[in-house]
């Protein structure tokens, strides 16, 4: 049967220690089949202001690992139920930010350098030096506060670069947001160009938070769900009885937002019909309900998304060339991600910090090995494609695992293919 030992600080010892104390969060936990070395480890790891659990079962001491309650493991190499390498690997595979200080009663250069390529942190020899375990845990500590300091600056970095909610550093974002501040000055219209999922919305409610009317309303449509029909009611309204179901009279998003923002998500995907009746809208300021003949004066800021070419929209018939130049006034082009890839660190830390608020987490950053795959793949589904790599049932708590499915490529000539995938193990790993 298993023993389960703890240590931390006492109240009656923290006067000794203060001088001698590490500045650090994380528990050590130990595990030997000797219970008398485990309670010895951790009697000396109390000594020198550590917090730390011990077992004499591999087993509990890789639950420890998985569950987050550990960032340090003091491992025996020989033990009867799972030996200390093996339970290294499963430590790695489980946390790739745990440090682990294999110790053994047999020690000898080959095994050293052997557990340290395996992915030790060091290997001691039984009985245990002192100052050697002292100074290694010293360095540890050291790497967790620096870390978690870094973690503090690119936090603040972070809220630096968050431009109304829209997180970038690129010289091509840099140029999105300026041009944005200069237009949201100004009432005009402002076209909004850029593939699927790259934020177009975000950039069109960042130009409306800095406008005169920021507090007014801002109407958003997503022309391409709509049919026809149910797309001129929803922008300019209907009377009652103006078509079946139309049980009473209603309002438009013209008539809604008067004084503020309309936003007309993917207006390429409009007929010619209804661009005819946009273009009204933007010459004369005024609409007419469904089914009614009274003009109505609305006054109101257009701004339009696209994610097609309008310019070859024109040329091909499928779009009004007079409707397009009223809308590009002013013309926006929001980059993909592999036009901004310096960005993708910033967004990292972006999607972390939301998921540790959402899921009360403490994932600090991406292994390097993630970090690489992510700036090597393609991102066919731009910023969307991005956030689903971090999807919230999959943000584990026991493994904070970035699951690899969504960097699969469907081209078999993108840099991250199945065959990189399954190189890798089948997914990245994120280090807490």
């Amino acid at each position: 049967m298993s023993q389960v030992l703890t240590r931390t600080e006492t109240p009656e010892s923290s006067a000794e220690k203060i001088e001698n104390t590490p500045s650090n969060g994380f528990t050590v936990c130990v595990v030997d089949d000797d219970p008398e070395v485990v309670e010895m480890i951790l009697a000396t790891l109390e000594e020198w202001g550590y917090s730390g659990v011990g077992t004499t079962e591999p087993q509990e001491a890789l639950d420890q690992v998985q569950s987050g309650n550990c960032r340090v493991v003091i491992s025996d190499i020989k033990m009867p139920t799972m030996d200390g390498l093996a339970l290294l690997e499963l430590a790695l595979a489980a946390d790739p930010g745990i440090h682990v200080i294999l110790i053994t009663g047999f020690y000898s250069l080959e095994s050293a350098v052997d557990a340290i390529r395996r992915g030790a942190y060091d290997y001691l020899a039984k009985p245990l030096d002192r100052a050697r375990l002292k100074k290694t845990l010293k360095e540890i500590s050291d790497t967790y506060n620096q870390r978690h300091r870094i973690r503090e600056l690119e936090g603040q970095l972070l809220q630096d670069l968050n431009f109304h909610g829209i997180i970038g550093k690129s010289p091509a974002m840099l140029e999105v947001f300026d041009l944005a501040r200069k237009v949201a000055k100004h009432y005009t219209n402002v076209l909004i160009s850029g593939q699927t999922g790259t934020g177009k919305e975000l950039v069109a409610l960042a130009i409306h938070k800095m406008s005169p009317v920021s507090q007014q309303r801002f109407a958003i449509c997503n022309c391409s769900a709509l049919v026809d029909t149910l797309l001129e009611s929803t922008l300019f309204g209907h009377i009652r009885g103006a078509f079946t179901g139309a049980m009473d009279t209603r309002p438009g998003l013209f008539e809604y937002a008067t004084g503020g923002t309309v936003f007309l998500d993917e207006v390429g995907e409009t007929s010619l019909q209804m661009q005819s009746k946009l273009l009204r809208v933007i010459q004369n300021r005024e609409i007419q309900r469904v089914g009614s003949p009274e003009v109505r004066r609305v006054d109101v800021r257009l701004i339009a998304a696209t994610n097609r070419d309008l310019r070859t929209e024109v040329l091909a018939g499928r779009f009004r060339e007079d409707l397009f130049y009223r809308l590009s006034t002013i013309q926006i082009n929001v980059p993909n991600l592999m036009e901004r890839l310096e960005d993708i660190p910033m967004l990292v830390q972006f999607f972390l910090k939301k998921y540790n608020q959402a899921y009360g987490k403490q994932c600090m950053g991406l292994t390097r090995r993630a970090q690489t795959v992510l700036l090597q793949h393609s991102w066919p589904g731009m910023s969307e494609s991005w956030r689903m790599s971090f999807p919230e049932p999959q943000f584990d708590p026991l493994e904070c695992s970035l699951m690899w499915t969504t960097c699969r490529s469907s081209s078999a000539n993108a840099p991250c293919g199945r065959t990189q995938a399954e190189k890798n193990g089948g997914h990245c790993r994120l280090r807490r």
